[in-house]
């Protein structure tokens, strides 16, 4: 149990499948769920971070204010620990953070479940990127600022 009380969940090695690909699907919170993560510099600093070390590659990715859906490919194989690869970028953004009062920046924990089949990667992403539009801070998805592809995700 962590300090709120609450599990934290499972994160299972990616599993490898002849001839299918491993994408994985991850969400990150920032601590208290603080609206910090929707500017240029937090964009320009989660993207440096993902860069950094590819033993991960972030595929597409949406940031909202208080969190961070992102699609990951493991960069060689067998897959490294993702949440050694979280812990290291999560690391390297909140040393590179600009705003001392933001410290903590994240939850300890984070979301994540490997997609199954090819059209649940295009599926999943219709839904990720309507969020700027659900929560009232776009008009429609494309105008939304904090959201990208850093690498092509091949299913």
């Amino acid at each position: 149990m962590d300090d709120a009380g609450r599990r934290h969940p499972p994160h299972f090695p990616a599993v490898e499948r002849h001839n299918v690909s491993i994408i994985i699907f991850i969400t990150v919170c920032t601590k208290d769920r603080k609206q910090i993560l929707s500017t240029i510099s937090a964009h320009d600093r989660l993207r440096n971070a993902w860069a950094t070390r590819p033993t991960w590659l972030v595929g597409r990715y949406v940031i909202m204010p208080d969190h961070i859906h992102l699609f990951c490919a493991p960069a060689v194989l067998p897959a490294q620990p993702l949440a050694k690869w979280v812990r290291f970028w999560k690391s390297q953004v909140a040393r590179n953070w600009s705003c001392s009062k933001d410290l903590p920046l994240w939850q300890r924990h984070f979301w994540d479940t490997q997609l199954r089949k090819g059209e649940s990667y295009d599926e999943k992403w219709d839904y990720v990127l309507e969020n700027p539009v659900r929560a009232g801070l776009a008009e429609q998805s494309q105008d939304w600022p904090y959201q990208g592809e850093l690498n092509t995700l091949v299913w």
